[in-house]
């Protein structure tokens, strides 16, 4: 069994992948407590920095992530969930966190609109 190494912040980077089309769609972190989630739900889990607290991916917009298989890298300081992305990762509307060009150009394709699947809650 695999040891994962976490920061001193008790978290590991998490790269979430296209299973079929190996594009990468977001980096995130996760602590124990999400990458444990994940194995057990089978739906990506991670650990928000700016909110402190365990989220679990489309909990809000729907759009969740099926985990396949989780990968660790060789120095076992960062993963990667290997997903089934149900229509967006990135919360601007974009297939992938990805979609912009060092220039500013976009490179990606808007899945929706997040206006309308972040209405705010009366």
């Amino acid at each position: 069994m695999i040891t994962i190494n976490f920061d001193e912040k008790g978290l590991v980077p998490v790269i979430a992948q296209d299973a079929t089309t190996k594009d990468v769609l977001m980096l995130a972190y996760a602590n124990k407590e999400a990458v444990d989630l994940t194995q057990s739900t089978g739906y990506a889990h991670y650990y928000s920095r700016s909110r402190n607290k365990l989220w679990k991916k489309g909990e809000e917009s729907g759009h969740l992530q099926k985990v396949h298989e989780i990968l660790v890298d060789c120095d076992e300081d960062a993963v990667i969930y290997l997903v089934d992305q149900l229509t967006a990762a990135c919360h601007t509307g974009y297939r992938s966190c990805f979609y912009r060009r060092l220039d500013g150009t976009v490179s990606g394709e808007r899945m929706f609109d997040p206006k309308e699947v972040y209405k705010k809650k009366e």
